[in-house]
């Protein structure tokens, strides 16, 4: 998956998998997967994808900051 922002390209296929979780299992409505990637060029972000009834009932990928991509994977 790819999205632009006003000056930042996230691509999951050109990224590094940092840490990739799961809640649930699939086929779960409520159940979905988190994973954080890191850009070539150093930027974090947050790719989440889930059954209808998550918090991802479509893709979405969210841009992070260092300290916040620091803070999510302590947490997780």
């Amino acid at each position: 998956m790819v999205k632009t922002t006003r000056n930042k390209t996230y691509d999951t296929s050109s990224a590094t998998v940092v840490k990739h979780i799961t809640h649930s299992v699939f086929g779960d409505p409520a159940g979905f997967e988190e994973i954080v990637f890191l850009t070539p060029e150093g930027d974090y972000f947050l790719y989440g994808n889930g059954g209808e009834a998550s918090p991802y009932p479509t893709e979405k990928i969210t841009g992070l900051s260092k300290a916040s991509a620091k803070k999510w994977l302590a947490e997780h």
